[in-house]
């Protein structure tokens, strides 16, 4: 059975929580250093929810979540409001899949209908597998941000990827 990419609904925040927290301990995945907790990403998840410019998708299969995705605003200023940040979170026993190539390319062919353009993915330099499935994907290495995460085990450089739609 193929996943589905659903729409994510208030009911599915645990589980979206419980897979964003197992990105924490490996400390090359994202900033976050100990686990945060549904109340903390209530907000969040509303801000989405309520959102349809900036929506946030689970991946099911078999009445399972096997991961989420989300875009989200960049900078939050008028003049960006065509780019936007896409982030992509697997349960673990998901990974390798081939699940991050599909949300990648769902997100792509969604851009012009969110009114979007420019999709930006942040990176750590040390995360050698979503580096290579985003440049695999069409993404452009843009910048680097040297050393600014301390991770209290090492520091993490910040890699900025773009993808633009063709300008015709």
């Amino acid at each position: 059975m193929t996943p589905e990419f659903v729409l994510a609904q208030p009911e599915h925040l645990e589980t979206i929580v419980d897979i964003y927290n197992q990105s924490i301990p490996p400390r090359n995945i994202t900033a976050d250093l100990t686990p945060v907790t549904v109340s903390q990403r209530k907000a969040w998840f509303e801000a989405h929810w309520q959102n349809p410019r900036y929506p946030l998708w689970v991946i099911v299969q078999e009445e399972q979540i096997l991961g989420w995705f989300s875009v989200s605003a960049f900078y939050g200023r008028i003049a960006y409001q065509a780019t936007a940040e896409i982030s992509i979170y697997l349960d673990h026993l998901a990974q390798g899949k081939g699940l991050g190539k599909r949300i990648i390319r769902f997100v792509q062919e969604k851009m012009p209908e969110l009114g979007i353009n420019t999709l930006l993915a942040f990176i750590f330099k040390g995360n050698a597998p979503s580096l290579h499935l985003f440049a695999k994907e069409g993404f452009v290495h843009w910048g680097e941000l040297p050393n600014v995460a301390n991770m209290e085990t090492h520091l993490e450089s910040l890699v900025i990827l773009g993808y633009q739609i063709p300008q015709e």
